[in-house]
């Protein structure tokens, strides 16, 4: 993989520098919603309560992948992404297709005997990472995902899985969606129940809505301002700032490259919501929506970003590269251009490694 690594940077690096003379690139990283179906009922998400899917079959996929350029890396997510019985298949096209140096899966976790077959069949010499998400012991996270199983499933799937990653070349991490201030303290308690598994935990903080996971389409819910962030929960200050510390610290405990992406999350949430309000002054990397990140919705429609639904073409009804280059796309790349700034993680962190960014804050903080 290290060797992989060394062969793609000279294209990373001209594609950094065509982004900051305002060029467009070909996508280095894919987000693909696989579905927005759910088995879960969460109270931050409207996924779940989208109607009419209608989303790609196996033989589309395939159709599309070929269509696309080689990937750094490919990110599955949904929905619940193991709703689909056919999520082995799909990881395998983009291995064969797309080359990453990487796949990561974002999970719930319900469906424990799934996901564990799809990491002990899919193809083990591209690395995976899984991501489950826990958002607090028993009955907060069962409350935030609206089922009594949540939590018990939750913890089979991450037991199953801590059992067999390293034969399996397998990453495994758990996410906590801070929601509310109860979420807070959870974030200790959950950090000791998962110590003797010997797995990762960390949190992001709930925006109060999205683009993506909304049931309405053709959505522009993008920050109006640089620096504006508003969480799905009220949290007073001392609450956020003793998360902030917690996570300041555990983050030390966390593989370098873990440790860089994090600390820079931090750094950019906590400008956000314990700044000086009258600051103009954020980490706030340029975006590289539409440009190094490619979405890809379950029906193949191509959208703007996280909070930006509206639709630049359809994968199914016309080819990548006439979509990528489609009037359509040019005009919402300046709307990216134009965009303010969010501080979703799954937005900000491409932005920041693609863009460079990222590396700045290894001259001024400590990780």
């Amino acid at each position: 993989m290290l060797l992989a690594t060394l062969r793609r940077i000279p294209g990373f690096l001209f594609d950094s520098y065509q982004l900051r003379r305002g060029q467009t690139v070909l996508p280095r990283l894919l987000t693909y919603t696989v579905t927005f179906r759910c088995n879960a009922r969460c109270i931050m998400c409207d996924s779940w309560k989208l109607q009419g899917h209608n989303d790609l079959k196996i033989e589309e996929i395939e159709t599309i992948f070929k269509q696309l350029p080689r990937m750094d890396g490919v990110r599955l997510t949904g929905g619940e992404p193991f709703v689909r019985k056919d999520l082995l298949e799909i990881t395998e096209l983009a291995v064969r297709y797309l080359q990453p140096l990487g796949i990561h899966i974002t999970t719930n976790g319900f469906l424990t005997d799934r996901i564990v077959e799809l990491c002990t069949q899919r193809t083990r010499k591209t690395p995976m990472q899984i991501m489950v998400s826990l958002d607090g012991l028993k009955d907060k996270h069962n409350e935030i995902r609206g089922s009594n199983v949540a939590f018990h499933s939750a913890m089979k799937t991450i037991e199953e899985l801590a059992k067999i990653r390293k034969k399996m070349n397998l990453d495994l991490a758990v996410n906590q969606t801070i929601v509310d201030q109860e979420g807070i303290e959870h974030y200790a308690l959950l950090k000791e129940k998962l110590k003797p598994l010997g797995v990762r935990h960390q949190m992001v903080m709930a925006y109060d809505s999205s683009a993506t996971y909304s049931i309405e389409r053709n959505q522009d819910l993008a920050p109006k301002q640089a620096g504006q962030f508003m969480t799905f929960g009220k949290i007073d200050d001392s609450h956020l700032k003793n998360l902030f510390e917690s996570a300041e610290s555990d983050i030390k405990e966390l593989p370098w490259w873990a440790r860089l992406a994090k600390s820079y999350y931090l750094k950019g949430i906590q400008q956000r919501l314990l700044g000086d309000p009258n600051s103009t002054t954020f980490t706030n990397p340029a975006c590289v929506a539409l440009n190094s990140h490619l979405r890809i919705f379950p029906n193949g429609d191509v959208p703007t970003c996280q909070f930006n639904s509206n639709i630049v073409g359809n994968l199914r009804k016309a080819p990548f590269d006439e979509i990528w280059k489609s009037a359509n796309a040019i005009a919402q790349r300046e709307w990216v251009g134009k965009c303010p700034g969010c501080w979703a993680e799954c937005e900000v962190l491409p932005s920041a490694i693609y863009s460079l960014d990222l590396i700045k804050p290894l001259r001024v903080a400590k990780i």
